[in-house]
């Protein structure tokens, strides 16, 4: 992998082609990312490159006047965050992830990787948490299908027989049940870059692009070629 940046979805909208045809895109805030360390196989056994993006608050502890100890941003970034950050000479940073790049050695602490990295026509992957939906019945979160909707029928939006009871005398496990759906890592592939915007730091990728608004989404070049 030699492309890979962390994005902020900002929502979707559309845009027209070349030959006029219109395209549904989702918008991301794309970097710029810096980098904050460079893992060497010397140091660290293996080589990766390790960035940062969006800026985070720093920790700030007040005393009033009985010196009662508070603290200004609970959130912020704690001293072995700050020392981590400072010693690669950059600003304390919100999200911290590694990349496995094949050219990992010609990075440096410091350094900005913007959105101008994906070119128009690129194919990415994208990955994110996709928005939680709370606790849903078996039909909506696995697609069951429902029972007889007539008035004599006591059985609608039920999952379903759960197992005999004689025998084998147990549910089986990986039996479809209700329970939480979503909030759960979503990796969709093979997505295409139709607009990089590099004054802007923004990418338009063609169709949906998990998550909600204001999500991290990471964003790779693609490891399953179209066809």
């Amino acid at each position: 992998m030699k492309k890979a940046i962390l994005a902020e979805k900002v929502g979707m909208t559309q845009v027209f082609s070349e030959d006029g045809s219109l395209v549904p895109v989702t918008v991301l805030s794309a970097g710029p990312c810096v980098v904050t360390q460079v893992k060497t196989v010397e140091n660290d056994g293996y080589e990766a490159v390790q960035v940062g993006f969006g800026d985070k608050k720093e920790k700030v502890v007040t005393k009033d006047k009985n010196g009662t100890k508070s603290v200004a941003h609970r959130h912020g970034v704690n001293k072995p965050e700050k020392g981590h950050f400072d010693k690669a000479g950059v600003s304390p940073k919100k999200y911290v992830r590694e990349f496995t790049f094949e050219n990992s050695s010609e990075y440096k602490p410091a350094d900005e990787i913007k959105a101008d990295i994906f070119a128009v026509g690129d194919k990415i992957d994208a990955t994110a948490i996709s928005k939680g939906k709370g606790f849903q019945g078996a039909i909506k979160r696995l697609g069951q299908h429902r029972g007889p909707m007539a008035h004599g029928s006591k059985f609608h939006r039920h999952q379903g027989s759960n197992g005999a009871c004689s025998s084998p005398s147990k549910v089986f496990k990986g039996k479809g049940m209700p329970g939480h759906m979503g909030s759960v890592k979503v990796t969709v592939q093979n997505l295409e870059v139709v607009r990089v915007d590099a004054e802007k730091n923004l990418i338009l990728v063609k169709g949906a692009v998990p998550g909600p608004k204001k999500s991290l989404v990471t964003i790779k070049e693609t490891t399953k070629a179209s066809k």
